[in-house]
């Protein structure tokens, strides 16, 4: 974090992770505090069957362990009611934003309407998900094709925010959609495809770390087979 923080030198803001367990996310939030980041993303923690106060208690924790806004990431098994984040927005007062990584349009359209415009809302699952995000009132989202090709990040969100459907359909077909297919075929794959396509377009996208797969020699060559569509974008 602290060569991160060296390397940008301040021309863009710098988050860092908290997450694991109760005293390591505090210990996390606080080092990173210390070092100047502009702000938390907290993960789940380790353990999956926490109910909805010790969720709270939980990430309340890592909320009074700095000064900086926090961000929680609702992903994998921190799957949250409406209720339960109007009363995480309560109980914690620099919680500004919330990342939803479920997907799940419907759930995270109900929680938006409970809680309104106390926290900046953040689409966290992935680049197909834009036209969905979109129709609900989310201007923000986490893209993994701006490892690749940034300009086709900015572009899917400028064309879903003016309502250009048209266009933004085409591009989700022709290049989105296909490519988040191939992620959904193995767990693990939402790294392993990106890494191997960066490395195929020339920049080092490297080996994936134990317990994820790389990707075979046939689905890289059905990776390379992408590059001439994505042309103009990378």
């Amino acid at each position: 974090m602290q060569a991160t923080l060296e390397e940008v030198n301040g021309k863009v803001p710098v988050l860092a992770a908290a997450g694991f367990n109760h005293p390591l996310a505090i210990e996390l939030a606080k080092r990173s505090t210390a070092l100047g980041v502009n702000g938390i993303l907290a993960f789940p923690p380790y353990y999956p069957n926490a109910d909805a106060d010790g969720l709270a208690d939980y990430y309340g924790a890592i909320g009074r362990a700095t000064d900086r806004g926090l961000i929680i990431y609702s992903r994998d098994w921190a799957n949250f009611s409406p209720t339960a984040v109007e009363k995480l927005a309560a109980r914690i007062p620099n919680l500004i934003a919330w990342k939803d990584g479920q997907g799940d349009v419907r759930r995270y359209q109900m929680i938006m309407a409970r809680v309104g415009d106390r926290l900046h809302w953040i689409g966290g699952a992935g680049d197909d998900c834009v036209p969905g995000y979109y129709s609900i009132g989310v201007r923000t989202y986490t893209s993994s094709i701006a490892n690749v090709a940034p300009k086709l990040s900015l572009k899917l969100h400028e064309l879903a925010a003016a309502g250009h459907g048209a266009e933004l359909d085409q591009l989700m077909r022709e290049l989105v959609v296909p490519m988040y297919a191939l992620r959904a075929r193995r767990k693990g794959y939402e790294v392993s495809v990106m890494k191997k396509m960066m490395d195929l377009i020339g920049l080092v996208g490297g080996v994936s770390r134990p317990p994820l797969p790389e990707v075979t020699g046939e689905e890289e060559k059905e990776i390379a087979g992408w590059l001439p569509k994505w042309k103009s974008w990378l």
